[in-house]
């Protein structure tokens, strides 16, 4: 496969700042709950691990394929989780569940790689294959809410949800779905549309459900 991806180009550029963000705002206010509390109680780890294996499955596929768009965000991203994780195992109380979970998805990841990287020999099927793991992972973290998303509906409520981090999602899938276009590449473009569409699925509850609404029928209920 040919080389295009550069840092040079306007999408790649585009991508670059916006790919941190989905996690920006969650990232931030859950480290500052641990540290002010000390404690790990309503912050939920997996999703941090499993987008961690993400960062590195991708930065995988972008080092292999010499883009360094992908190289440079992923590492970051990966770092950043990294990050979240060593501080969520300082304050856990109950390690020995989270580093089980940790080694076992680690385990998966690194078996996975030794696939690709021993078991593959030809470096064309060996992209084409890795790209496709990274888009299947990538689409079921994507949806992965859905089930939170109907019980929205259920309930009527969007109290659960962040209207930053939608809109931070969304920018974010709409960036890499534009710059894997623009590559040619569908392992980057398709797997970032369902988070285009589940970023305007949140949207629709917020507008459906307002949140200034959530508070008086909360306030009616009691």
């Amino acid at each position: 496969m040919t080389v295009t991806g550069d840092l040079d180009c306007p999408t790649a550029s585009f991508s670059l700042p916006l790919s941190p963000l989905p996690l920006g705002p969650r990232y931030s206010s859950d480290l500052r709950h641990m540290r002010m509390t000390r404690r790990v109680d309503n912050v939920q780890f997996l999703p941090f691990l499993t987008t961690d294996v993400n960062n590195l499955s991708w930065l995988s596929y972008g080092t292999m394929k010499g883009d360094w768009t992908l190289i440079v965000v992923n590492a970051v991203g990966a770092v950043l989780q990294s990050l979240y994780i060593l501080v969520y195992l300082h304050y856990c109380p109950r390690k020995h569940a989270v580093l089980l979970q940790t080694a076992a998805l680690l385990g998966v990841l690194l078996l996975g790689f030794g696939y690709f990287w021993l078991l593959v020999a030809d470096i064309e099927d060996r992209l084409q294959q890795l790209g496709l793991f990274c888009s299947v992972f990538t689409i079921s973290m994507y949806l992965s809410p859905l089930a939170d998303l109907a019980k929205i509906i259920q309930t009527k409520s969007t109290q659960s949800l962040s209207f930053s981090l939608t809109i931070a999602t969304l920018l974010t899938a709409a960036s890499w779905t534009l710059y894997g276009f623009r590559l040619r590449d569908p392992y980057i473009m398709v797997p970032n549309l369902p988070g285009i569409l589940t970023s305007f699925i949140r949207l629709w509850l917020f507008w459906k459900y307002p949140q200034e609404q959530d508070r008086n029928y909360q306030l009616l209920q009691t």
